[in-house]
């Protein structure tokens, strides 16, 4: 996020399991989801240019940059290159330090992300996390009854696995892996520490309701 910022991006594309302060941040003028891998960010960016994106910047949660336009920056051209770049972003988030005079930690406080944690049950038949996320995204009374303690569900977001705002402002994202046998699990929260502690939660749920089916 903080290298389309500073690119001066008006569109990011990413996966939905990428924080939710993207939308809230207010420096993108449009934030497009998609599934994780980067084949879908590509494509995400495809769509983006085709529907007018002018700096168009895709990006995956683990920290992976892909141009998906000519970037101008400090009167040179920066080419579009629509493969995961692991050194952009640390070009940019030296040169954001060396522009502002300020630490990379007030840098990031600025667009206001919650504590993200993620983990994963190991040894999970895919056969069994699918049927777990297909009774979690179609029944709502199940949906409703497990997410209840978090004061219920205020969203969801089906297009990879089953992602979950809850009423508090929390996220929760179950979804398959594609090259295991496991489930993941992502979390938001409002601390680090809440962060961990629903993500435990999170982990014993998803178990717990594998087992009981």
């Amino acid at each position: 996020a903080i290298t389309a910022h500073f690119l001066g991006a008006d569109c990011v594309v990413t996966p939905v399991s990428s924080n939710s302060g993207l939308e809230r941040c207010g420096y993108f003028a449009r934030v497009v989801r998609t599934r994780v891998g980067s084949p879908y960010v590509i494509e995400g960016i495809a769509t983006a240019l085709a529907a007018g994106g002018k700096c168009v910047v895709g990006f995956e949660a683990n920290g992976g940059v892909l141009l998906g336009s000519h970037v101008e920056k400090g009167g040179r051209t920066l080419p579009a290159l629509q493969t995961r770049d692991s050194v952009l972003p640390i070009l940019c988030m030296l040169s954001a330090i060396a522009k502002t005079g300020r630490p990379l930690a007030e840098i990031a406080a600025e667009f206001g992300f919650l504590a993200g944690a993620s983990g994963r049950l190991e040894g999970i038949p895919t056969e069994n996390s699918a049927s777990f996320l297909r009774k979690l995204a179609a029944d709502t009374a199940y949906a409703d009854r497990i997410f209840s303690v978090l004061g219920g569900i205020a969203n969801i977001d089906n297009r990879d696995g089953v992602r979950i705002t809850a009423s508090n402002g929390e996220v929760v994202h179950f979804r398959a892996s594609g090259n295991a046998p496991e489930l993941r699990c992502y979390v938001e929260a409002k601390a680090e520490s809440r962060a961990d502690e629903l993500l435990g939660w999170g982990l014993a749920l998803g178990r717990a309701q594998i087992l009981e089916s």
